[in-house]
């Protein structure tokens, strides 16, 4: 039954809420078979809407669906404004996985959609805390994602626009046979944990034809803690994505409780961003059988002290979180085809020998560029539990205890260094 949510006469102004309305046409349309709900022009003030199997929401053209700020009319578990932030997210960031509160969200439903030429608004400032010229806490965390996604299967995000989310923007959590196509999310550059796109315990995800500008992480695939029992995220296929990230791109980990296998991330353009790639492993998952290719790499540095990263257009870390941890095996990865603009080299670094196996970088190309006044020549290992940025000076590729590194016409105009490496 496709259907216009005109017909349920919404206010569609901005200021009165249509949280009702919207989840009575989808519940509606879902009872009824399913089908296609409609949005209309116009801006509707939601709390938590609820997705259905079998139903497309469908925002035509100058559609706003707007994050509410009444706090009552969202589905919670726990919350208070009481629980702010005295150590910045930047050192302080453990996370489960499972928000308080929901924005749009299912569990556990199949055959749906979110498609259209309109918009999805999570409504930033509700949730400032501290402010600076170069970043923006948030008032608590974890705060409300923009889409949160759980335990569903063959469905689809295409062509609509998210922005101005407040915290993860597009949560996919154990989901299967995912498509998101020309999705655009523009978020602000300053405001931390605002990542893109967060595949986390996912298999069967195919991300393409995508921009996303954000803070923190454009692309990152997850393994979280309370999420473990739906395994390993793997059969990722990532390409022909424009991405620019106050941390890092594209970026695995750092939460890492399950394995990463079999990931695909190639033909993709990333400008502007504190780091390219980064592969994070501090938890007990492993890291295997990922190939990256086909790739231009600009990076520069945001600010003096809070994102991770500095500069590397590849980073890859094997670090346990804190002393309790015994971390897997990063190993099995490949980069080829790849042109990097940075300021800084690329950056390898394992705790031990051989949390670290296997890397071949082929057809790579680095180019140390000046892009800001900040100090050069750092390195960071964040998240660890104490400290993690260190000065060593500048190299096209500084390389600690690796086991098996490959270079096939690696093209650099700075030096390499290696140290405790086994090629």
């Amino acid at each position: 039954m496709d259907q216009s949510i005109s017909a349920y006469h919404p206010h569609g102004d901005g200021i009165h809420s249509d949280t009702a309305i919207l989840n009575s046409a989808i519940e509606r349309c879902a009872s009824s078979g399913g089908g296609v709900v409609m949005v209309d022009a116009g801006t509707y003030l939601c709390g938590t809407l609820y997705l259905r199997s079998n139903v497309i929401l469908h925002l035509k053209r100058g559609a706003v669906i707007l994050l509410s700020d009444n706090e009552k009319e969202f589905f919670s578990e726990s919350f208070s404004r009481d629980e702010q932030i005295h150590r910045p997210t930047w050192e302080n960031c453990d996370y489960d996985g499972r928000p308080s509160k929901y924005f749009i969200t299912a569990k556990n439903i199949s055959h749906f959609g979110i498609e259209g030429e309109g918009v999805i608004d999570g409504h930033e400032e509700l949730f400032y805390g501290k402010v600076t010229p170069w970043h923006i806490e948030g008032a608590y965390y974890p705060r409300i994602p923009l889409v949160h996604l759980e335990g569903c299967s063959d469905f689809y995000i295409k062509d609509v626009t998210l922005r101005k989310s407040a915290f993860w923007t597009t949560h996919l959590v154990g989901c299967r046979n995912v498509l998101i196509d020309h999705l655009t999310i523009e978020n602000n550059l300053r405001f931390a944990n605002c990542d893109g796109i967060d595949p986390d315990h996912c298999q069967n995800v195919k991300i393409k034809n995508c921009h996303i500008e954000c803070a923190d992480d454009c692309i990152v695939l997850k393994t979280t803690k309370y999420f473990k029992h739906y395994g390993a995220c793997e059969d990722i296929i990532v390409e022909d994505c424009h991405l620019v990230s106050t941390s890092a791109a594209i970026k695995v980990g750092s939460e890492s409780v399950s394995d990463f296998r079999k990931v695909r991330v190639k033909n993709c353009r990333i400008e502007r961003s504190n780091r390219g790639i980064s592969l994070m492993l501090r938890d007990g998952g492993s890291v295997e059988d990922l190939t990256f290719e086909n790739l231009s790499i600009e990076t520069r540095r945001f600010a003096p002290l809070p994102w991770w990263g500095k500069g590397e257009p590849i980073a890859i870390t094997a670090v346990a979180r804190n002393s309790t941890t015994t971390i897997g095996t990063i190993r099995n990865i490949v980069f080829k085809n790849i042109s990097c603009q940075s300021e800084n080299g690329i950056f390898l670094y394992a705790e031990t020998l051989g949390k670290i196996e296997n890397v071949r970088l082929e057809d790579v190309s680095v180019k140390l560029e000046n892009r800001t006044s900040w100090e050069k020549g750092i390195y960071d290992i964040r998240p660890v539990e104490e400290g993690g940025i260190f000065n060593k000076g500048i190299y096209g590729a500084w390389l600690y205890r690796l086991q098996g590194i490959v270079f096939c016409n690696f093209v650099c105009d700075a030096p390499i260094l290696k140290e405790e490496t086994e090629d």
